[in-house]
């Protein structure tokens, strides 16, 4: 899978270094073309001799060492990178690439790469739940860097905690999981639902929610990538439409569950992902409100269900729900999942940082009915769409087999 790929793996300094030997040698079993870039402080942990021996390339280190003169070293290796890896990773590099600094060889390397860009972190429990780490990976997370989740464990500084670096055949099959790719929905019909629904008072005033469309639009866009044929039906969004799907645009929620149900025969894949209103005005009023007294009395009806609706008349689909809950997370996303027949529930805790509405990133659980699939940490809401249709596509595959 890593035949003819060039990877270049950053070490920083730290005891986990001496992981990214072993990664290395993975990698470079695997087929990569592996290009190492040691930070001076990696070099008094592991010796750079180790990683030229497993590699078969020279190591990097000093960004004033240029050995080729017809090239600028960390140009040339930031251009030659079909993936840029860093593991370890430190508290420090993940800070200088989040500030954009580059003051040594592996971080101005980084800032000259456009490849896509892992970063597998190891610290110190207290210093991977500070505050301003938290916050450095998440501006990361929101560019589209990708993190390789640490572990939780004894770390060598005596402290039992989450910090110490995956190890080095989990790191690995993230890559070659990457490169993978594939189209494991070639051929499958999967809707979307994105976006918030608006329910009209009158001509200039409505009730709606704070969703940005962006889940359900990466969603959208990541099984088209798949190979999917993608019908996308939303209602108010910021997002841009994605492009490579059928889009049809829909206000309320009535509209859009006539949307959906007229188009539900023949689907795979059901992914509720729109943030529909639980209730709508019981008048609307064709012309402006006009004010008058001081207490205005606005009387709500609920609005029809589209999940529970899908539920109801699936034949064949999978059904994919989400649920946005601020406590008592677990609870209720699985009572949802039940009564709503879905097959997968996604649910994440708004309150949390990077898991609310408008940003690039989400921290979500993935409920079936025997309990939590698979808990996934902040990530860009991308590699959230990535991992979910990657789950949904090999439950398909086990029900045709």
């Amino acid at each position: 899978m890593l035949s003819g790929k060039t990877i270049v793996l950053g070490v920083c300094g730290g005891i986990a270094a001496y992981k990214a030997a072993a990664l290395c040698s993975k990698l470079t079993q695997a087929g990569a073309d592996v290009r190492v870039i040691m930070t001076e402080s990696a070099a008094k942990f592991v010796a750079p001799l180790t990683f030229q021996t497993l590699s078969r390339n020279p190591v990097a280190i000093d960004t004033f060492d240029e050995k080729d003169p017809s090239v600028v070293a960390h140009i040339d290796l930031a251009d030659r990178a079909d993936l840029f890896l860093i593991a370890p990773a430190t508290a420090n590099m993940i800070a200088k690439i989040a500030l954009g600094l580059g003051d040594d060889m592996l971080s101005t390397t980084a800032l000259a790469t456009t490849a896509p860009i892992f970063i597998a972190p190891a610290m110190n429990v207290h210093m991977y739940a500070n505050p301003a780490v938290q916050h450095n990976m998440r501006i990361l997370a929101e560019r589209g860097v990708r993190f390789v989740e640490p572990g939780t464990g004894q770390l060598a500084c005596g402290y039992v905690g989450k910090g110490r670096l995956a190890e080095p055949e989990q790191i690995a099959e993230a890559v070659a999981a990457f490169f993978r790719g594939g189209r494991p929905l070639a051929g499958k019909r999967v809707l979307v639902t994105a976006g918030a629904t608006v329910e009209r008072i009158d001509p200039v005033r409505y009730l709606t929610n704070d969703s940005s469309g962006k889940m359900g639009y990466v969603i959208a866009a990541a099984a088209a990538a798949m190979g999917a044929d993608v019908t996308l039906i939303t209602g108010k969004a910021t997002a841009p439409l994605p492009g490579g799907v059928r889009t049809v645009r829909v206000e309320s929620a009535a509209q859009m569950l006539d949307a959906v149900l007229d188009r539900l025969d023949g689907q795979d894949i059901v992914i509720k992902a729109a943030a529909v209103a639980d209730y709508r005005p019981a008048q609307t009023f064709e012309q402006k409100i006009k004010k008058t007294e001081e207490e205005m009395t606005l009387k709500l009806v609920k609005n029809p269900d589209i999940l529970q609706a899908i539920g109801e008349r699936k034949t064949r689909q999978l059904v994919i729900g989400f649920a946005a809950e601020t406590h008592r997370v677990e609870e209720f996303a699985l009572d949802k999942l039940r009564r709503k027949r879905c097959d997968l529930l996604v649910a994440n805790d708004v309150t949390e940082p990077g898991a609310g509405f408008g940003i690039d990133t989400n921290i979500v659980r993935i409920f079936d009915a025997n309990g939590l699939v698979e808990a996934l940490p902040l990530m860009s809401k991308r590699e959230v769409a990535e991992r979910l249709l990657a789950l949904a596509a090999s439950r398909l595959e086990r029900e045709r087999e």
